[in-house]
């Protein structure tokens, strides 16, 4: 009866609002860490839709403070089973060198480890420029990135033992996902290649 479908639709949609009070887990109990880059369509890529997961992005999609602490509250009181990392080619941080990008940093904002990461704890502080470039994260090749973000989450003491963790790579060649080292496409830049070799059109 219709009163009946009227009545399912309200409390469809009372749970979807307080989800966080009533302790209702996203719909795949998944949360995903990807990269920033506009041309990674995270949702279309995993099949996944508005309520299905935790989705965090960051530049290069990568292991960082703030990831651990999203993903530490996902898994132990939000009901997220599951942790998916989405790194992909071409990606924006193999496109040059940490060193070059610490020195054009440090020409604009001077000392670079006295400044604050986090506005809101100032004692949060990197101890030399060379810190600040391990922050940054550039780094050389994809799919061995990949692997080591699994890594990162599956030995730290706050990620919970029992999630499933697991990475992929988006071939924005192929607009397919695929497992590290498992390449689809003909051809795939590391970080030498872009540096050295930059498109010119």
């Amino acid at each position: 009866m219709l009163h009946e479908t009227v009545d399912g639709q309200i409390q469809e949609r009372l749970d979807w609002v307080l989800r966080r009070q009533r302790g209702i887990p996203n719909n795949r109990r998944l949360f995903v860490l990807a990269c920033m880059d506009e041309r990674l369509p995270v949702e279309e890529a995993l099949g996944i839709t508005t309520g299905d997961a935790h989705i965090f992005r960051n530049a290069g999609g990568l292991v960082t403070d703030d990831v651990i602490r999203s993903a530490m509250l996902t898994t132990n009181f939000f009901g997220t089973e599951e942790i998916v990392i989405i790194n992909h080619t071409e990606c924006g941080m193999m496109s040059a060198r940490t060193e070059t990008l610490v020195k054009a940093l440090s020409d604009k904002v001077g000392n670079l480890a006295a400044v604050a990461l986090d506005p809101a704890l100032p004692e949060l502080k990197l101890t030399d420029a060379n810190a600040f470039g391990r922050w940054i994260k550039m780094f050389d090749d994809v799919d061995q990135i990949s692997e080591s973000q699994v890594a990162f989450l599956r030995d730290h003491p706050l990620i919970p033992s029992h999630i499933k963790i697991s990475s992929y790579i988006y071939e924005v060649e192929s607009g397919r996902l695929r497992r590290p080292y498992e390449r689809l496409s003909d051809h795939v830049n590391d970080m030498r290649t872009m540096v050295e070799h930059p498109y010119r059109g």
